[in-house]
C-alpha cells in the first residue's frame, strides 16, 4: 500500500499504465525514483525528452528512426525490397534481426485486429501495406514479391493474417507465415495441445 501522498500516487498510477507493470512493481519503481534523487531523475527526464523529440516513425515501414525519414533497415542497399516481413510492433523487428537469417524489409502494422478491444482494420497500417505492395509490384513487374506474416499464433494474429490475405486480393504476391510448432530442443511430453496441433499442421516432408 502506498503512502497517502497525492503526487506519489499519481506517479504510481501512471507507471501502472506501462505494459507488464502491476501495482506492486509500479510502487517499487516510484520509490526507486524517489530514493535515487535529483541527478538520476534529471537523467531520466532528459532521456524521455530526447526520445520524444528525436524519434519518429519511419515513413515506409512505420518502425522508428531518429536520423531521417527512413529507418536504417529501409535505407540499406543490402536489403531485398521484394521481401516484406509483416510484424505487429517495432520491437518484433529486433527479435527477427537477432536470428541473422532475414535480409528483406519490414512493415509494422502497429497492432492486430481485436474487435473486443476496439482495434479494427482501419486502426492498423494495413492500407499503407497495400499501397506499398502496389509500389513494389510497379517497380519490379517481372520479379516475385513475398509477404512474410510474422504475427503471434493467437486469435488476433490469425484474424489479422486472414484479413491481410483478403485485402491483397488477386495481386501476384506470395504470402507465407512463420511456421509454428514444437520449439527446438523441447521434450514433446511438455508441449501443449495447441502448439502440438500447429506442429502437425506445419509438418514437413523428410
Amino acid at each position: 500500500m502506498s503512502l497517502q501522498i497525492e503526487s506519489l500516487n499519481i506517479l504510481i498510477h501512471e507507471l501502472t499504465r506501462l505494459p507488464g507493470i502491476g501495482e506492486k512493481t509500479a510502487q517499487r519503481l516510484a520509490y526507486f525514483i524517489l530514493r535515487e534523487g535529483f541527478q538520476y531523475n534529471q537523467a531520466l527526464r532528459d532521456a524521455l525528452s530526447t526520445v520524444l523529440e528525436k524519434v519518429k516513425e519511419c515513413s515506409q515501414c512505420y518502425s522508428y528512426t531518429d536520423d531521417g525519414e527512413l529507418c536504417r533497415i529501409c535505407r540499406s542497399p543490402d536489403r531485398d525490397p521484394k521481401i516484406i516481413c509483416v510484424v505487429e510492433e517495432p520491437f518484433d523487428i529486433g527479435k527477427i534481426e537477432a536470428s541473422g537469417s532475414y535480409r528483406g524489409l519490414y512493415h509494422v502494422l502497429q497492432g492486430t485486429i481485436s474487435p473486443l478491444e476496439g482495434v479494427l482494420p482501419e486502426h492498423l497500417k494495413l492500407q499503407e501495406l497495400v499501397r506499398r505492395v502496389d509500389q513494389v509490384l510497379e517497380q519490379h513487374p517481372d520479379q516475385a514479391l513475398e509477404l512474410i506474416v510474422a504475427l503471434d499464433a493467437d486469435l488476433e494474429g490469425d484474424t489479422t493474417s486472414l484479413y491481410l490475405t483478403k485485402i491483397m486480393g488477386t495481386r501476384p504476391v506470395k504470402k507465407t507465415r512463420l511456421a509454428h510448432g514444437v520449439p527446438f530442443g523441447t521434450d514433446i511430453d511438455y508441449i501443449d495441445r495447441r502448439t502440438l496441433g500447429r506442429a502437425l499442421e506445419n509438418r514437413v516432408e523428410l
